[in-house]
């Protein structure tokens, strides 16, 4: 018998894996809306006028921590569960999607949970740190890209879907 992920969990993870491509879809939209012009101070500056692009940037802000909070809380908990590992925390499963080379890096993730926070609190209070976190926040967008990327090439690989 050749078992290559444990078939208990497989309904679950392709759920979160749907799940994750769909927002990661979202994300990208707004993601390249957003992008598709020069962002700077002084366009920061401009978000209190003009509604259109500040509606981008919130969209681009919820659906970038949505898609976080997935694929911390959902999308690679269920993929380690589907591959016999059971991380008991947060830390534990993001060291694991490490090692499966799902991520980059750990710390790298939980910096992006923190710009997410500086994005929210400091939105058009402070330009020059906002647009700095927004910038960040582009890059690990591309990370967040990446990792459900890295995760529906398992799923192939396994032979999941």
């Amino acid at each position: 018998m050749n078992l290559r992920f444990l078939p208990e969990h497989r309904e679950n993870a392709l759920l979160a894996l749907d799940l994750a491509q769909k927002e990661s879809a979202h994300l990208g939209y707004s993601y390249r809306t957003l992008f598709a012009q020069p962002v700077n101070v002084a366009w920061v500056e401009r978000l209190a006028e003009n509604q259109e692009m500040a509606e981008k940037v919130e969209a681009f802000m919820s659906r970038f921590g949505r898609l976080q909070d997935h694929i911390g809380e959902r999308l690679v908990p269920r993929f380690a569960a589907l591959l016999g590992e059971a991380p008991k925390s947060m830390l534990d499963t993001l060291i694991y999607a490490e090692k499966m080379g799902w991520i980059q890096s750990a710390e790298e993730f939980f910096s992006a949970r923190k710009l997410r926070n500086l994005l929210v609190h400091e939105y058009m209070s402070d330009a020059v740190l906002f647009l700095e976190s927004l910038l960040a926040a582009k890059e690990a967008a591309e990370m967040l890209f990446g990792v459900v990327d890295a995760i529906s090439s398992e799923a192939q690989s396994i032979g999941l879907a």
